[in-house]
């Protein structure tokens, strides 16, 4: 398996319309967790972000919310931002963008945000075109703001361990730097390990931890 632990300049360069990392002068970090809520996963992040007074921005999938809605709410009432990442996580490469489309409104429809991060990273400059501008689109009035990542933990690679993980997220993260955790069942006995260890580091470094607000 094969993935970026730091995203390229080249990458960011590539796809100037979306939102990479949010630079700053201050100690920040973005915490960002796709795939969620999940029945076991989310409430460990909840309550693990709570013991570092840390706000995070949860890219949910549609689905899920559907299935979840009380962790859903406990996200909101918790003080994080949640965001969109379609309905069925699909891969905006894979599929028509009539559908990609189709199914980032479906989730819409439970997760009121502007906030959209694309499954797997992967979506063409074309949708990024169409979500950025989406009123225009099928009599839609909603438009997007596409958030990607400048570091990715690799908690749903089953061939890392949890201190592996931890260390990827310690090394590579900057001030201003968005990174990527899963409140998933494939990633969690990974990140349950991970997350409170790079919490408890960049703590004792003076930083703090925001959701995002574009």
């Amino acid at each position: 398996m094969f993935y970026f632990v730091k995203t390229p300049w080249l990458l960011k360069k590539l796809y100037p319309g979306c939102t990479w990392d949010i630079p700053t002068r201050e100690k920040i970090i973005y915490l960002t967790f796709d795939d969620g809520p999940h029945p076991m996963a989310t409430p460990f992040v909840l309550d693990t972000l709570k013991q570092y007074q840390a706000k995070a921005t949860f890219f949910c999938i549609g689905k899920n919310v559907v299935e979840n809605p009380a962790i859903y709410r406990r996200i909101l009432e918790e003080g994080h931002r949640t965001a969109n990442h379609t309905h069925n996580h699909l891969n905006g490469w894979k599929v028509k963008n009539d559908q990609y489309v189709h199914n980032i409104l479906e989730a819409a429809k439970h997760i009121d945000s502007n906030l959209f991060r694309p499954p797997y990273g992967k979506i063409t400059r074309f949708q990024v075109k169409i979500l950025s501008g989406i009123g225009a689109y099928k009599g839609s009035n909603r438009s997007f703001k596409i958030v990607m990542w400048d570091v990715l933990s690799g908690d749903f690679d089953k061939g890392l361990s949890a201190e592996h993980c931890a260390l990827n997220v310690i090394n590579k993260t900057r001030r201003g730097s968005i990174v990527v955790f899963h409140d998933s069942e494939k990633a969690f006995p990974r990140m349950q390990k991970a997350l409170p260890d790079m919490l408890q580091y960049f703590s004792g470094k003076g930083y703090r931890f925001e959701a995002i607000q574009l």
